[in-house]
């Protein structure tokens, strides 16, 4: 069976929350999830974010996580949050359903720029998105306050 894409709906966000949590483990920081189930329902509700799911055979086997931003330089941008297939289905094609149709989505939205963030020891996700002619910029350093 192939593998499908479509627009998350409010009960595709456990199978979300799930695929974050494997990221987070992926990334070796488990202990900094701490964005509940229900934050991603009041969030999601409140249209702070979106999110695209890839479907085989009625499961989810990854997702897009994304938000609109802007930029003050270009203009509309779409932000993606987080991108992840389960490692049992990488290389199978899901990847890159999902990224183009989170590519779409930004075009529809009237985006002129799509970006995102990429851990410097991810090779995997850098060979990717060089491969789908992405910049990837060692220039920026990232600043973050919490609350």
């Amino acid at each position: 069976m192939s593998i499908t894409t479509r627009k998350a709906t409010p009960e595709d966000l456990p199978a979300i929350h799930n695929l974050v949590r494997e990221l987070a483990i992926y990334e070796k920081a488990e202990h900094e999830f701490v964005a509940t189930l229900e934050d991603y329902t009041r969030d999601f509700l409140a249209g702070t974010f979106d999110a695209i799911v890839a479907e085989k055979e009625g499961q989810t086997i990854g997702m897009v996580f994304f938000y609109m931003a802007y930029s003050t330089w270009k203009g509309r941008m779409m932000y993606l949050e987080d991108f992840v297939v389960y490692e049992k289905y990488r290389r199978s094609g899901a990847g890159q359903l999902l990224f183009d149709a989170f590519l779409a989505e930004a075009k529809k939205q009237g985006c002129v720029l799509a970006k995102w963030q990429v851990l410097d020891w991810n090779e995997p996700a850098i060979n990717f998105y060089r491969k789908n002619n992405a910049t990837i910029e060692q220039e920026w350093y990232n600043g973050k306050l919490y609350f």
